[in-house]
């Protein structure tokens, strides 16, 4: 028979990993969001913010992917590439990404004013440690991003922008294969989760259909 003491829930001391947040996938900015925040940091001369988040909403990429870029992954001959090649560390294969002219200007730029290498990480650390930023670092740049232009933070995160520019290419194409590609997933149900289309879809339905 157990005695009273076993039987007691002795606590950790630990909170919950999610406590106090929201749990379930971050939503992708709106196209009015991205501008709001892109004009901020051009007209804040953020140099470095500006071409991490236009490279961001371009690439698609994971922030564990994003942060380690090297230069010569989106330069030749000191020229920016309007077409790279990643290799995912999530799946281990290789996913292309176009780079608009806005997002070449502000990566030249930010490769100009630091004076990087073709070897060198595109986002360098400041910290000794570090050779490039931390996926918890772009993490509370994306959560500040947000805040600046009047958004919970809570409810946005790096997955957002990397949701951005797919969802946006869904909603006008309805094309769930080409976004597939983008996305680097294998499957095409993983896209269909990712997106939440099958959700999205049917609330567009009922609100076209009038009862």
């Amino acid at each position: 028979m157990k005695t009273l003491l076993e039987n007691q829930v002795v606590p950790t001391g630990r909170d919950p990993w999610n406590k106090g947040k929201l749990v379930g996938q971050k939503p992708p900015l709106k196209l009015q969001e991205v501008w709001a925040i892109r004009i901020r940091l051009q007209l804040q001369n953020r140099t470095r913010d500006l071409a991490l988040f236009n490279l961001a909403i371009d690439s698609k990429l994971r922030s564990c992917d994003l942060v380690r870029i090297r230069v010569a992954d989106v330069v030749h001959t000191s020229r920016v590439l309007s077409r790279a090649t990643v290799m995912q560390r999530k799946t281990g294969s290789p996913v292309r990404f176009e780079l608009t002219e806005q997002t070449r200007d502000a990566v030249h730029a930010w490769i100009t004013a630091k004076g990087l290498a073709a070897g060198d990480y595109l986002f360098p650390s400041r910290l000794r440690q570090s050779p490039h930023i931390s996926t918890r670092q772009y993490a509370r740049m994306v959560n500040a991003w947000v805040s600046e232009i009047g958004l919970d933070p809570v409810a946005y995160g790096t997955h957002s922008l990397r949701r951005t520019k797919p969802t946006l290419i869904y909603q006008r194409t309805k094309n769930l294969r080409a976004v597939q590609l983008l996305l680097g997933h294998t499957k095409l149900e993983s896209t269909v989760r990712y997106l939440g289309v099958e959700v999205e879809d049917a609330l567009e339905m009922a609100e076209q259909t009038e009862v």
